[in-house]
C-alpha cells in the first residue's frame, strides 16, 4: 500500500535511473487503465497506477510488482490528489506521462437505451465531476512537474461518443470536453516541451465483455475490438513519436495501424470513424480547408487584430 511517505522497504523497490520514464495512470484496477498501467510496464515504464483501495489495484501489480506501483487516491478528492503528484516527485523525482484514464459510472448505468430526462440529474457528478474535472486536476498537478522538467506527455482517455449520440448526454459532453481540454492546453503548452492529446478509443474486450461470450456488441465485432493492452502499447508509441501534434485528438485503432501495433491475438483492431460519421473535432476543420474565403470583421471594424490571430497556432 502506498503512503504519502513512503517506507523504506517501498522506496527500495522503485530504483529509478535518469533514463527511466515514469508514467501515471488514473484508474488503473481494472478495464482500459489495467491494461494501459500493464502495457506501459512491459514496455519499460516505471508505472504508478491510482485506485480507491490497494486492494482494488492488486490484480495489476500481480507478476509487475517491480514495475507497477499503487496509489491509494479518491480523484474527487483533489487534497489527496495532489498528494499523490507530490509523492510521485517525492519516489521518483519526475513525471514522463499522465494517462487520464479514471472514470465511474453513474448509479444505475446500464450505456444505452435512456433519454437524459429519465436519468437522476446527479449523473453530472460522477460523468463531469470525475468524468471530466479529475482529468483536468491531475492535468494541472502533471504540469507542474512536467513543464519544470521541460518534458512530457498528457494523455485523455475520450471515445467516439464525442461525435455522435452515445450513452447519455452527459457522457457525450464529458468525452467532447476533454477534446477541447486537451486542444486548449496544448496552447498553454506550446513551447515547454509538454505535450497533450485526446484518444478516441473504439470498442474495449474487457474481461467481463468477454465473459458474456457474445461475438458482437451493439453492431460492433468483437474480434476486432481494441484490448486494454493494445492501448497501452499506443500510448507508449505515441508518447515517444516526434512526430505527434500536441492537441490533436487520435483515432487509437488508426494509429495502432499506422505503426503496426495489434492486439494481444495480434488482430488489428478497427475503427469506428464510419460508425459514429467521422473522425475528431478538434483540431477544427478551418474554413480554408473547406474552400471559404473568411474574413475577420472584429480586425477590419477596429482596425485591430482579432482574437483568433492572437491565440491561433500550438
Amino acid at each position: 500500500m502506498s503512503t504519502d511517505n513512503p517506507s523504506d522497504s517501498e522506496a527500495s523497490v522503485e530504483t529509478t535511473t535518469p533514463s527511466t520514464r515514469v508514467a501515471l495512470v488514473t484508474g488503473g484496477s481494472r478495464g482500459v487503465g489495467q491494461g494501459v498501467a500493464r502495457a506501459l510496464a512491459d514496455a519499460g515504464w516505471h508505472v504508478y497506477v491510482t485506485g480507491r483501495s490497494a486492494e482494488r489495484l492488486a490484480a495489476t501489480i500481480e507478476g509487475r510488482e517491480h514495475s507497477i506501483f499503487p496509489l491509494e487516491v479518491d480523484h474527487s478528492d483533489d487534497a489527496r490528489v495532489e498528494a499523490a503528484f507530490d509523492e510521485i516527485r517525492t519516489r521518483s523525482g519526475r513525471l514522463d506521462l499522465l494517462v487520464n484514464n479514471v472514470w465511474t459510472n453513474p448509479k444505475g448505468f446500464m450505456g444505452f437505451g435512456s433519454t437524459f430526462w429519465e436519468r437522476p440529474v446527479d449523473d453530472w457528478d460522477s460523468l463531469i465531476g470525475i468524468g471530466l474535472r479529475a482529468h483536468y486536476v491531475a492535468s494541472v498537478e502533471a504540469a507542474k512537474i512536467m513543464v519544470p522538467q521541460g518534458s512530457g506527455q498528457i494523455v485523455h482517455i475520450s471515445s467516439f461518443g464525442s461525435r455522435a449520440p452515445f450513452h447519455t448526454v452527459l457522457y457525450g459532453m464529458s468525452k467532447t470536453a476533454l477534446d477541447k481540454m486537451a486542444a486548449d492546453m496544448a496552447h498553454d503548452l506550446r513551447e515547454t516541451g509538454v505535450r497533450c492529446n485526446s484518444l478516441w478509443l473504439g470498442l474495449i474486450r474487457t474481461e467481463l465483455l468477454l465473459s458474456f461470450g457474445m461475438e458482437e456488441f451493439n453492431g460492433f465485432p468483437l474480434d476486432r475490438a481494441e484490448d486494454p493492452e493494445f492501448v497501452g502499447r499506443v500510448i507508449a508509441a505515441l508518447a515517444e513519436d516526434p512526430d505527434i501534434r500536441s492537441g490533436d485528438t487520435i483515432i487509437t485503432a488508426e494509429y495502432g495501424r499506422g505503426h503496426g501495433i495489434v492486439n494481444n491475438d495480434g488482430a488489428q483492431p478497427i475503427s469506428h470513424r464510419g460508425a459514429f460519421g467521422g473522425g475528431p473535432l478538434f483540431p477544427p476543420v478551418t474554413d480554408a480547408q473547406l474552400g471559404l474565403d473568411t474574413a475577420d470583421e472584429v480586425a477590419e471594424h477596429t482596425g485591430k487584430s482579432g482574437a483568433a490571430e492572437n491565440v491561433a497556432g500550438h
